[in-house]
């Protein structure tokens, strides 16, 4: 039987290159009823024998569409936590998918590599099974989707319309109740995440503030009441909201920054793959903002950020804050990049060193006598005595043994 599913898989992915619309869509039934009514294992290796190393881009896109259905309703646990066989034969698929030249075939590739990033084996498991020579662009790839998200499927392709055309047919050709109800279970969390995204999406021209409003009051709600999907689902839902939280309009910006206060005690760490983009979207205007109520509230965020999430999270993005805003903002961020530095330099006292260094040699080497930094405005004197009086606390005689290499105008401050 495996050979005759290896020769029927290959010719229905050949098949998939043709020109008729109604072909690829019978081709399209035909794998999914497979994938429905083999083992995924099985699955996985006629996928990628049939279709992985094809001339044919309609095969490989194809092939790599089903690929990814299999990696979904397997998920991370089972691939990279299971036998080999899985993780040898799918990561190294999914990385010379992520790198084809049709960008639907990339898509899917890509997507295969974000359904299973979340899993803390991940990144081992990919320098071991995925060739040398791809591991860099990979790596990158993964961090792009870690920092940005997925991304919509490119629109008007075949692949696409076809898997639009056939959304919930997969349930009628299972025999097993269970696959059938996980995978109805997947397109359901899709249609909720799709809302969910929806209605924090930034449409200023479209929809009046007390829309926008709402939205946000439903994201707080969703992230109370179904907080597995908003976690599983947090760069794609966040990368919508973040233009909520400086919102031209003050009534929305204010309502964002008071229920992002709210949600940072109940998403914790999982903020972690949105805290680069999340970080600037709450202090780059708003703690300059000349609107009280406002720079309270980000006042407030940040502070949250630091009492529930882990500080080695915040360290570089605090420090970049530091060193390049301006205004009050600037001497906020100090600050607070003062404030947790007694903390984690007990954990993590080389990479403290390493970045937070950077920041007060910048700010010692650019003051002026009056205590203000050329073109940043503000008087910063008092928050550089702050964090340097945090780190000569933790360092001792070692800070001033480094300051005695910098330069001369440093050494005198």
């Amino acid at each position: 039987m495996d050979q005759e599913l290896d020769n029927t898989v290959k010719v229905l992915l050949h098949k998939s290159g043709e020109s008729n619309t109604f072909i690829r869509e019978d081709v399209d039934k035909a794998l999914r009823a497979m994938i429905t009514n083999v083992t995924p294992a099985r699955a996985v290796v006629s996928l990628i024998n049939g279709g992985q190393s094809h001339l044919h881009i309609a095969v490989r896109r194809c092939a790599a569409q089903h690929l990814s259905d299999v990696v979904k309703f397997m998920e991370p646990e089972r691939i990279l936590s299971g036998t080999k066989d899985m993780a040898d034969r799918i990561l190294p698929a999914a990385a010379k998918f992520a790198q084809d030249s049709s960008p639907e075939t990339r898509y899917y590739g890509r997507k295969m590599l974000f359904l299973m990033m979340c899993h803390p084996n991940f990144d081992k498991m990919l320098e071991k099974y995925v060739p040398s020579k791809d591991l860099p662009y990979i790596k990158e790839s993964v961090k792009s989707l870690r920092q940005k998200g997925l991304g919509e499927i490119p629109l008007d392709t075949p692949s696409a319309k076809g898997r639009r055309s056939h959304t919930g047919s997969v349930g009628n050709t299972r025999s097993s109740s269970v696959s059938r109800d996980a995978f109805n279970s997947a397109e359901r969390e899709v249609t909720e995440i799709r809302e969910i995204t929806r209605k924090s999406v930034p449409r200023n021209s479209l929809e009046n503030f007390r829309d926008r409003i709402n939205g946000i009051k439903q994201l707080l709600s969703d992230t109370e009441n179904n907080q597995e999907l908003v976690v599983g689902n947090i760069v794609k839902i966040f990368d919508a909201f973040k233009s909520r939280l400086h919102d031209s309009n003050s009534k929305v910006n204010l309502v964002a920054l008071e229920t992002m206060h709210k949600m940072i005690p109940l998403l914790r760490d999982n903020l972690s793959p949105i805290i680069n983009m999340l970080i600037p979207a709450i202090v780059d205007n708003n703690l300059n903002s000349k609107n009280p109520g406002i720079y309270a509230a980000a006042t407030n965020v940040v502070q949250a950020l630091s009492q529930h999430v882990d500080n080695y999270l915040l360290l570089q993005p605090f420090c970049t804050k530091a060193q390049f805003l301006n205004g009050k903002a600037k001497q906020d961020m100090t600050e607070k990049l003062a404030d947790i530095v007694t903390e984690l330099y007990q954990r993590k006292p080389h990479a403290t060193e390493q970045k937070v260094l950077v920041v007060l040699w910048h700010l010692l080497g650019n003051m002026t006598n009056s205590g203000s930094l050329p073109g940043a405005g503000g008087n910063i004197r008092t928050a550089t005595a702050k964090l340097s009086k945090a780190l000569f606390t933790q360092m001792g005689q070692n800070l001033l043994n480094q300051a005695a290499s910098q330069p001369s105008h440093i050494k005198r401050v």
